[in-house]
């Protein structure tokens, strides 16, 4: 049985082939941290000031989600929503865009995710800064966003950095449901050459995927530097 060589250059003359994809791969990434973002924010404030029954809702959807495999979740949205959908109001969802049952999912799945850092870096603060605020004149809510958010944002955004990087790596299976984003284009390139090329085209994507993750840690690194200047929440 012959065995086809390993061929180096077809992985540096896939990644530009692979590249414009990228973009489906950040598109779908930067939409569920935005929203995801908004929803962990909620679940945090729930967990530390709301009533006792939002805090016990809010423990057991995160420990829920925690609980959930990815892939097991975005099966359960691409298959099950649309048919909860058209039974109770009549609409038709299965001609709506894959992409948007890969944001729901991986909103809900960071919402969870980062629900936890928020809380710890929300009470890492203290409540008597807040205490300390209000007391020179300032209200409740300009104590919380001239005070204690940027103490906060200091605290949680290496956590945070860290949660980016693995959604954007969790986002890789949006291709079990056809998305054809990063790994969908280097799964069809290798459906197109019969199974050939495999190993090589993974590592082309795997290569992408080394890069955008660099370039994210350095953006954190240099925000967290600049954040952390003149404060304290932000020396270690």
């Amino acid at each position: 049985m012959n065995v086809r060589p390993f061929s180096p250059d077809v992985i540096f003359s896939s990644i530009p082939v692979l590249l414009p994809f990228l973009l489906v791969t950040l598109e779908v990434g930067i939409s569920s941290i935005l929203l995801g973002s908004c929803l962990g924010f909620l679940l945090a404030w729930a967990k530390t000031a709301g009533r006792p029954w939002i805090r016990g809702a809010a423990e057991i959807y995160t420990y829920t989600i925690r609980c959930t495999p990815s892939i097991v979740l975005l099966f359960v949205v691409f298959y099950g929503i649309p048919r909860l959908w058209e039974s109770w109001f009549g609409v038709d969802m299965n001609d709506w865009s894959r992409s948007v049952f890969v944001v729901i999912t991986f909103t809900l799945l960071f919402g969870g995710y980062i629900s936890e850092v928020f809380r710890a870096a929300w009470q890492a603060v203290g409540t008597e800064q807040t205490e300390a605020a209000v007391s020179v004149g300032l209200s409740e809510r300009q104590a919380f966003f001239h005070i204690v958010l940027p103490q906060a944002a200091v605290v949680a955004l290496p956590n945070f950095g860290n949660s980016v990087i693995n959604l954007l790596k969790e986002s890789a299976l949006a291709y079990t449901i056809g998305l054809i984003d990063l790994i969908g284009k280097g799964n069809l390139m290798i459906a197109q050459n019969f199974g050939a090329y495999g190993i090589e085209i993974y590592i082309a994507c795997l290569l992408i995927y080394w890069g955008m993750n660099i370039m994210i840690e350095k953006i954190f690194f240099s925000v967290e530097t600049y954040l952390s200047k003149g404060n304290p929440a932000g020396r270690t």
